[in-house]
């Protein structure tokens, strides 16, 4: 596997790292890259996460922590220069060998660290059943990427203050705080974060490039995107009724319906989930004309739906949809399943 260097050592917020990715990605011709970054403190939430369900804006802005949204899905992580970020591009497209084989290069990183770390849940590389690693994924094409947080020396009070986390997504996870979720890399050995960064990169590659001065403009053009307004706070579209749930190995899901004389007019799904498929091909189109019954939700959408959302199947989804109580004038209702 090729290590990605870049061209100097200047300190960028993590949206340049994100579209350098990108770059890599569409520009570069390997079949397997890395590297790591890191950035000062940021809170990244996923693609299809509502930043006001998972993110306390006010108490990032009073301390002064970035905020953006990436492009893979997931949940949202606190990053800052106590933790290192690790990005993989490779040209392999399926997604769970993708993810497995990365997920395990790390884990076997901290093993031969002396670490006893495994590879376990959907997304997770964790420490005497705590998380030390959180990683997502997404697709361009002909490529995957996937990235994802090694914690070391993070700044615990900056990470459990601005990330607000649903009551049902921690009790999924048998804890009842951020805090008690996670452990600190530190804890577990006695090397640097520099001497970590290091044997991991001689653990995962053989070899190196170092990107021309010349990327550095591209990769400043894609970022572009990343830092549109648009696309950092999304859409908020209106509803009539949002069923919101947990739902094993999937994650939090939302789903927001516009209802009119019982027809499903339009729908949306937020929430933490991995996405390898296309949602509004797949999930969105169909449901639109459904009504809300058991029958017409399985008449409307395909029985397999791990190929759109990883771990979903039909049913989870039809219970959720049906989790509605039209005695609760249509306000929210928590189904956990």
């Amino acid at each position: 596997m090729t290590y990605i260097s870049l061209p100097d050592d200047t300190q960028r917020r993590l949206t340049f790292y994100l579209a350098t990715e990108e770059y890599v990605a569409r520009r570069m011709d390997l079949p397997d890259a890395f590297f790591m970054w890191q950035v000062e403190p940021t809170v990244i939430f996923g693609r299809n996460q509502l930043i006001a369900n998972e993110v306390d804006m006010d108490y990032c802005q009073r301390h002064g922590i970035s905020t953006y949204r990436r492009k893979s899905g997931g949940g949202c992580v606190y990053a800052d220069m106590g933790n290192v970020m690790l990005s993989y591009v490779t040209k392999d497209e399926n997604v769970s060998m993708t993810f497995n084989r990365y997920i395990n290069l790390v884990a076997l990183a901290l093993y031969r660290m002396g670490i006893d770390a495994h590879a376990t849940g959907r997304n997770d590389i964790l420490i005497d059943g705590r998380k030390v690693s959180g990683n997502a994924f997404y697709h361009l094409k002909g490529k995957s990427i996937v990235h994802g947080t090694l914690l070391y020396d993070t700044n615990m009070e900056y990470m459990e203050h601005s990330i607000t986390p649903s009551t049902p997504k921690l009790q999924s996870k048998g804890v009842g705080s951020v805090r008690q979720h996670i452990t600190l890399l530190k804890d577990h050995t006695s090397m640097t974060l520099p001497e970590v960064m290091d044997s991991i990169r001689n653990t995962v590659c053989d070899s190196e490039t170092t990107l021309p001065q010349s990327a550095i403009s591209e990769i400043t053009e894609i970022e572009k995107e990343y830092l549109n307004d648009a696309f950092i706070w999304g859409s908020n579209p209106s509803y009539t009724t949002v069923c919101h749930g947990h739902v094993d190995g999937v994650g939090e899901i939302e789903v927001r319906l516009v209802l009119k004389n019982g027809i499903i007019r339009s729908a949306n799904i937020l929430g933490d989930y991995f996405l390898t498929g296309d949602l509004d091909n797949d999930i969105l189109r169909p449901l639109r004309g459904a009504t809300l019954t058991r029958e017409s939700l399985e008449a409307a959408l395909p029985h397999d739906l791990s190929h759109t959302i990883m771990g979903l199947n039909r049913d989870n989804l039809i219970r959720l949809l049906l989790s509605n109580d039209e005695s609760s004038n249509n306000n929210k209702v928590q189904s956990t399943i």
